[in-house]
């Protein structure tokens, strides 16, 4: 099919002859005619440009989710339904998103007001946004520079999960999978995007250099951002496979490499609270509906932020490829900076974490950045002890931030093995540390800062988990930019 079909607002369309390298928000812009969204970053900041897509297999049933136009590509929407500001009006009477921020006076220069206006579109149709720090959430992902956001907040607040009874719940309760698989050529360049393994083999040998790519956060900043011109790219977004998400009657989870990060968020709310507690600032809302967990792990950047507490919990990669499945633990995943043990023809097709052992564990996971929103981290931290008898059995301490690769500090991890958990433990393990790593500076922190925070992280793990011993700890999703902690 030489074509990619979509509805857009509600109409089908149907686009020939684009480059697979055009973006979403550069179509509508310019041959769509719909300027409504904006171009504030090109990069996934600052969601001027977010519209809605709707995501028919979402864990739980049919969503509408909220997505940076400038980091989805043309040809990803095939098969899709996207809807942008100008579609949520009906017969002229605005969506209950639109009416609240104007009734709560959260609009000024207007520039940011329909990327607001469509994650308040999302909120609305979520059944999940019961605490506050949920809400900022889904809000986090847009940035005003003039209205302040009281005003948004309150707006945002006011129509969150209040589902309205419209055409747009209606037709969220029709979704049903559309067929998606797409081999597109236009303007110099290929996309492919296969259903099943024997199309995925089949694409990568027709285009052996082609550019994998599945939620596209990353890759897509090569074109906004690097301006580079891929030639041919492989989307992995229409395979069923790598969407599993199981959680099996022994505690252990299978996750596939294209769960999109807020389903992952969501599941592992019930079923990993480490997990859930690190993707709750791992970035904003139209990055996490888009981003995968394959694509954060195969980046393999030292930074980040699944790997460290995907190592403390001790997982494993599966990969496959045209000749059968294999598993690496994933302490032999990353191989060096940007770098994994998957062969030249494999994907990760899904990792999966063990079931949690009988007895005292405990496990947290942590992340420092300047900002607690939309930031990269300078140091990120997944910290796992097993006790018994208040002996540390086990011990699984993972970093990102402090080498090339996210790693296991195994020095501090064998000064605390056979040692009573104690906070005297925590520090000479956390002194070992200066033996497992030698950061590196960089404009995000300097090798004494890294180490320094990396050290604290592991003392404040013994305190966060002994019995509240430790001092009383901010909320990772604070609903004020003050806290008053009782002394």
């Amino acid at each position: 099919m030489n074509r990619i079909a979509f509805t857009l607002n509600g109409q089908p369309r149907e686009v020939v002859d684009a480059s697979p390298n055009l973006t979403l928000l550069q179509w509508l812009r310019g041959p769509a005619g719909l300027p409504g969204t904006k171009e504030g970053c090109a990069e996934g900041d600052c969601g001027a440009c977010t519209v809605i897509l709707v995501e028919p297999e979402a864990l739980g049933g049919p969503a509408y989710r909220a997505v940076n136009a400038c980091l989805v590509l043309l040809p990803m929407v095939h098969g899709r339904a996207v809807y942008t500001v100008e579609g949520l009006a009906d017969g002229g009477r605005p969506h209950p998103a639109q009416a609240a921020l104007i009734e709560q006076l959260g609009s000024q220069c207007g520039y940011c007001t329909p990327g607001v206006v469509m994650s308040m579109f999302e909120a609305c149709y979520r059944t999940d946004l019961d605490e506050d720090w949920k809400l900022d959430d889904q809000m986090c992902g847009n940035l005003c520079r003039c209205t302040g956001y009281r005003p948004i907040r309150d707006a945002a607040r006011q129509v969150a999960g209040t589902r309205p009874a419209d055409a747009f719940s209606a037709a969220l309760a029709e979704a049903r999978p559309e067929p998606r698989a797409l081999s597109y050529e236009g303007a110099g360049g290929r996309f492919f995007m296969p259903e099943d393994w024997a199309g995925l083999w089949a694409a990568r040998a027709a285009a052996p250099d082609a550019v994998l790519v599945n939620g596209g956060t990353d890759v897509c900043l090569r074109i906004t951002k690097g301006f580079e011109v891929l030639p041919a790219l492989i989307s992995l977004e229409a395979l069923a496979p790598l969407r599993a998400l199981e959680a099996h009657p022994d505690g252990s989870l299978f996750i596939g490499a294209g769960v999109h990060l807020s389903d992952l968020e969501a599941f592992a709310r019930d079923h990993s609270p480490a997990v859930e507690r690190m993707l709750r600032f791992f970035g904003a809302r139209q990055i996490k509906n888009r981003g995968t967990v394959g694509g954060n792990l195969c980046n393999a950047s030292p930074i980040g932020d699944l790997a460290p507490i995907f190592l403390a919990l001790g997982a494993v990669a599966h990969a496959r490829g045209p000749g059968g499945a294999r598993t690496i633990p994933l302490d032999a995943f990353f191989t060096g900076y940007r770098q994994t043990a998957l062969a030249p023809d494999e994907i990760l097709e899904a990792v999966s974490l063990p079931a949690p052992p009988a007895g005292d564990v405990r496990v947290v996971a942590y992340k420092v950045s300047k900002r607690q929103e939309l930031d990269i981290s300078a140091v990120s931290a997944g910290l796992w002890v097993r006790l018994e008898d208040g002996v540390v059995a086990e011990a699984r301490f993972a970093f990102g931030g402090m080498a090339a690769t996210p790693a296991r500090a195994a020095r501090a991890e064998a000064l605390a093995l056979g040692k009573p958990w104690t906070e005297a433990t925590a520090r000479a393990a956390a002194a070992g540390l200066d033996l497992d790593f030698a950061p590196l500076d960089d404009h995000r922190g300097s090798a004494w800062y890294r180490g320094t925070v990396a050290k604290n992280l592991l003392v404040g793990f013994f305190l966060e988990t002994e019995g509240g011993r430790g001092a009383p700890r901010l909320p990772y999703r604070p609903t004020g930019t003050v806290q008053v902690v009782a002394s």
